[in-house]
């Protein structure tokens, strides 16, 4: 069987099953792409490059207006079907059936050349002006330029949803802001957590932190409070997350706090000339000494960070919920998360870790403080937030139901 995965960025949420089908010898398997986001090859999968967009096409982008997001989707589509046609003339190689990202349009002519191979999509999200992520608290109040704006953004969605023969999200969450009509096309199954690469230290303690291309060096029995988020934004709660952490380090005068991440804005408004990490400077600051912005890290350093980790923060407004929240998780770290549907989701208050109000920087730096001063509480809360990864998200679990919904659609 010919298997084609889509993306506009390679390997992105195919990392696992790709490669897991790939193992199976009945299967080839192909990934169209724009660009190589780890500039490397996953065993067994073909990589087919596409190229990026034109000037004429960019500028075809720019003037869309509100349609901006739908221009791009068409862009990308079209893009795919000239590489899938290129890859039926030059290589003889034609899918029988397409697993892809949605929402970046990849999928969206792929049935006016292959109308009867299945495609398998994957829905991120949904625009809801209400009840949603962008106007969740009851002072967010959306004008009618807002609801046109998000609205219209549906636009390459609604094809998508109309077009695949079936629908995977990864949460009930993303799942319920889909529409009513296209529900029961879409199956709620995550990409899964390598929970023995994200496992606690076989120690059973915090090891203490060393990266040595920033001279960091602290010591096992070090509190070390953690922070990672690919932006750092509103979205991902990091203006509380700032004024949380002056609030306990005032307090705790040998707590360090280890923040991976980059001074971008990946989810949400971009800010004018500034970015929320400049506006902590306005605000007086951090004390650089304690608080280590470590940028964007590969996986080792990243497990060895989550591993010394004495209390993890994880904050969302209703959105995606990230993979980083996940693995922490299944890292046993100690958690004090927002207290927002998406997380609600996967933790229980004082049962796998601990809830905190989402916009109240002293309600999240007390719940921190209760994770701190309490050590073992904080450890039988992080084993039972890996034992909820363990029977919900563990990677082989997810990457067969994903299987067995592929061979559910195939004739």
């Amino acid at each position: 069987m010919n298997i084609f995965f889509l993306h506009p960025s390679f390997p992105a949420q195919y990392l696992n099953l790709a490669p897991y089908l790939a193992r199976n010898p009945e299967n080839t398997v192909y990934f169209c792409a724009k660009d190589n986001s780890i500039n490397s090859q996953l065993k067994g999968v073909t990589l087919a490059l596409y190229g990026k967009p034109t000037e004429k096409e960019e500028e075809y982008i720019k003037n869309a207006g509100p349609l901006r997001p739908a221009a791009e989707a068409v862009v990308e589509g079209q893009a795919v079907i000239r590489a899938l046609q290129w890859l039926a003339r030059e290589r003889n190689m034609k899918p029988d059936v397409i697993i892809a990202h949605t929402g970046w349009g990849s999928t969206l002519y792929c049935k006016d050349i292959y109308p009867k191979v299945p495609i398998i999509g994957y829905f991120e999200w949904y625009y809801l002006a209400d009840d949603s992520d962008c106007y969740w608290w009851p002072d967010e109040v959306p004008q009618i330029g807002n609801r046109v704006s998000i609205r219209t953004r549906n636009a390459h969605h609604l094809m998508n949803l109309e077009l695949c023969d079936a629908g995977v999200t990864p949460t009930q969450w993303q799942y319920k802001q889909m529409p009513e009509a296209y529900k029961p096309k879409i199956n709620v199954i995550h990409e899964g957590i390598d929970t023995n690469f994200c496992s606690p230290d076989p120690s059973g303690k915090p090891p203490g932190l060393v990266l040595e291309d920033i001279n960091l060096n602290l010591p096992e029995g070090t509190e070390i409070i953690t922070y990672v988020a690919r932006g750092f934004e509103i979205y991902r709660g990091f203006p509380y997350f700032m004024d949380a952490i002056r609030l306990i380090l005032e307090r705790r005068p040998k707590t360090h706090v280890v923040v991976v991440g980059k001074d971008r804005i990946c989810y949400g408004a971009q800010l004018k000339d500034t970015s929320y990490l400049k506006e902590e400077e306005k605000k007086g600051g951090y004390p650089t000494d304690r608080v280590h912005f470590v940028g964007l890290r590969n996986r080792g350093d990243f497990r060895k960070i989550l591993r010394a980790s004495s209390c993890h923060i994880y904050l969302t407004r209703p959105f995606v919920l990230s993979w980083s929240c996940l693995e922490a998780m299944s890292f046993g770290c100690p958690m004090v998360c927002s207290k927002t549907p998406p997380v609600q989701e996967v933790m229980e208050d004082g049962v796998n870790g601990l809830l905190a109000e989402f916009r109240s920087p002293y309600h999240i730096a007390r719940k921190v403080e209760e994770m701190l001063d309490d050590p073992e509480r904080a450890r039988k809360l992080g084993m039972a937030a890996r034992e909820t990864i363990l029977d919900r998200f563990e990677l082989m679990k997810c990457m067969r139901k994903q299987e067995d919904l592929m061979y559910s659609v195939l004739r």
